[in-house]
């Protein structure tokens, strides 16, 4: 197995969180470090001696003065569904909070975001600093790649981990075209690649893996990092706010509240079509890894999109947010029954699910043809969309779940993310 896949494999199981292999993490913090250079700024705006305070955030300018008392964030950023970070906002900066950035953390991470052409606050460290808008960005996980396109960032995407599974085409194109750089991730990432590119900004993740994190490198470099910890939240539209979090480094708060507010919306709506639903249809979910059968658990992301789609599985009362790791008779004793089976990791059809274990041909869900992969937004290298969009978009996974236990309630339902195997 080649790195990339394997890096695609770790991301899926960032994604799934409590439904893919674990990997051993621990704590980390990150480094006091030297102050960075700093990558050039956008072109300061001549602004008139007196102006009317601003109606809409500066989402390309820079101020060429501030005017104290001014608030020049008019537009806000509105946490409603995520305790995994806080936005305090000020005049001319925000101090952005995230919570619980790496597994098991005992110490949240602070990030003062400064308006362009105003003063940094006192008391807080050069490295965490970051100058707003930002107008080049380096992005380390695909999971980012859909709220940049959404909205309307990617022309500040100077830099990816790897484009091998990236599924989002505009992305492929621009990587094609030379204008997206790769420069790798965790013990092969290529440190001079990153400066080259002079991001003002890489947003990464913190896993507590040195195989697999790439921050503590990145930041001995004197680069601006931030850790999204998105892929931690235990809520489906938890995971998707965090798209806020992204937004308010290029001052396109206005934008990330009704681009969420339209999701959480959608999301509402199947979610109150599901509940008209007669009974509850028993899920078997995903595949045995390296002998070991890992299932969502009770409190998990993953559970709270069955329980919401109508549906159950043999975990729903469980109070873990991790994976439950099961032997493969235990696993089969409980879910042997299921009336449908969802999220199987790389099986293409019934035939390859055979091939990995004849057992599964016992399955009712087996038996009736009742199972269905997240699969079928996929590139040529099999990279899934499900584990690049699918996190901010939990109405469309939802939608399709419904779909699938309930087909009465989605009449002419078009899949997005969902295939039955055939």
């Amino acid at each position: 197995m080649n790195l990339s896949r394997i890096r695609y494999l770790f991301a899926a199981a960032l994604f799934l969180s409590a439904c893919a292999a674990p990997v051993a993490l621990a704590p980390t913090e990150a480094p006091t470090l030297p102050a960075p250079t700093m990558a050039p700024e956008p072109t300061a705006t001549t602004a008139p001696t007196s102006v009317p305070a601003p109606t809409a955030n500066l989402t390309d300018d820079c101020l060429a003065s501030a005017i104290p008392g001014v608030d020049y964030f008019p537009a806000k950023a509105s946490i409603t569904n995520t305790e995994g970070f806080q936005i305090e906002y000020h005049d001319t900066y925000k101090v952005v909070t995230v919570n619980t950035p790496t597994p098991g953390a005992t110490a949240a991470l602070t990030y003062v975001l400064v308006q362009c052409g105003t003063e940094p606050p006192t008391g807080f460290k050069p490295e965490q600093i970051i100058t707003v808008p930002v107008q080049r960005l380096i992005s380390m996980s695909t999971t980012y790649l859909p709220v940049l396109d959404d909205l309307g960032l990617l022309d500040r995407l100077v830099g990816l981990d790897d484009a091998t599974y990236v599924s989002n085409q505009k992305v492929v194109e621009l990587f094609t075209a030379g204008k997206i750089k790769a420069i790798g991730s965790g013990a092969t990432i290529n440190v001079e690649a990153a400066i080259e590119l002079k991001p003002d900004l890489i947003l990464t993740y913190g896993s507590g893996s040195a195989d697999f994190d790439s921050h503590p490198k990145l930041l001995e470099a004197g680069l601006k990092v931030v850790l999204n910890a998105e892929w931690l939240d235990t809520s489906p539209l938890g995971r998707a706010e965090w798209g806020k979090f992204i937004a308010v480094f290029f001052n396109e708060e206005a934008a990330a509240e009704s681009w969420y507010t339209k999701i959480a919306e959608h999301y509402a709506e199947v979610k109150a079509i599901a509940a008209t639903a007669s009974g509850t249809p028993k899920l078997a979910y995903g595949t045995p890894y390296q002998g070991t059968w890992y299932l969502p658990g009770g409190a998990s992301f993953a559970a709270q999109l069955i329980r919401d789609a109508g549906a159950t599985y043999p975990y729903a009362d469980d109070k873990s947010t991790a994976s439950l790791p099961l032997s493969f008779e235990e696993a089969y004793s409980t879910t042997r029954d299921a009336t449908y089976w969802i999220n199987l990791p790389f099986v293409t059809d019934l035939a390859a699910l055979l091939a990995q274990d004849s057992r599964f041909a016992e399955f009712d869900a087996f038996k009736t043809g009742n199972v269905w992969n997240n699969d079928l937004r996929s590139n040529a290298a099999g990279g899934s969309d499900y584990y690049e969009s699918a996190v901010v978009r939990p109405d469309l996974v939802l939608a399709d779940l419904v779909a699938i236990v309930h087909p009465d309630k989605m009449p002419g339902h078009e899949f997005y993310y969902y295939r039955q195997l055939k």
